[in-house]
């Protein structure tokens, strides 16, 4: 299982992702990082890393590994935990981003409860059958970047985040060859968690 984990900071992914794709893209990349930088500031995830360094692996892992190019979808990927994880709305994303950027996000973004959380996660996993192809491919980069380094996390933790993957994100990757055969080989070396 390939790792993509190359892309820390954002001089560090520019100059690589401005050999990979037109210079019109990056540009419109940068200006997600940047806004997604503002949005999230010193944030951290559960791992300690600072927030920005999952936004570009969920962009390497579409771009190095899937191949894809498309701006909306690469604008998305680095945008798509603003609305969940920040006081960003998804109408300040639609503001400087367009209509297709901001609904991406908004399929890959989990709604917020008073609830139960974990109900309410597991009803947003299963609503993602019937998201458009393209948010798909955003949802499947951000579980990618994720589960690429479950073993960081508690046990019971991996667990749990493994028996999501498999029962809700990986049917999503089967029609997707790269995704598909991706995951396939991340299943393989954690069937220890199952």
């Amino acid at each position: 299982m390939e790792l993509y984990t190359n892309w820390h900071t954002w001089p560090q992914a520019e100059p690589q992702l401005r050999a990979l794709l037109p210079a019109a893209t990056c540009d419109e990349v940068a200006k997600a990082v940047e806004f997604a930088t503002g949005c999230h500031g010193d944030q951290r995830r559960p791992t300690g890393a600072p927030y920005l360094e999952h936004l570009l692996e969920a962009l390497e892992v579409l771009v190095r590994g899937a191949g894809v190019t498309d701006p909306g979808v690469l604008c998305a990927a680095v945008l798509h935990d603003v609305v969940e994880d920040t006081p960003c709305t998804q109408a300040d994303v639609r503001r400087e981003f367009g209509d297709r950027v901001a609904d991406l996000v908004g399929w890959v973004t989990i709604p917020e409860t008073d609830g139960d959380r974990k109900a309410a996660k597991e009803g947003y996993l299963k609503g993602l059958r019937a998201a458009p192809a393209d948010a798909i491919l955003v949802k499947l980069a951000d579980r990618a970047s994720n589960v690429q380094t479950l073993r960081n996390l508690d046990p019971a933790r991996q667990r749990e985040y493994y028996a999501q993957t498999v029962t809700y994100i990986m049917p999503l990757a089967a029609s997707r060859n790269w995704f598909a055969t991706w995951y396939a080989s991340w299943q393989e070396e954690h069937r220890d968690l199952e």
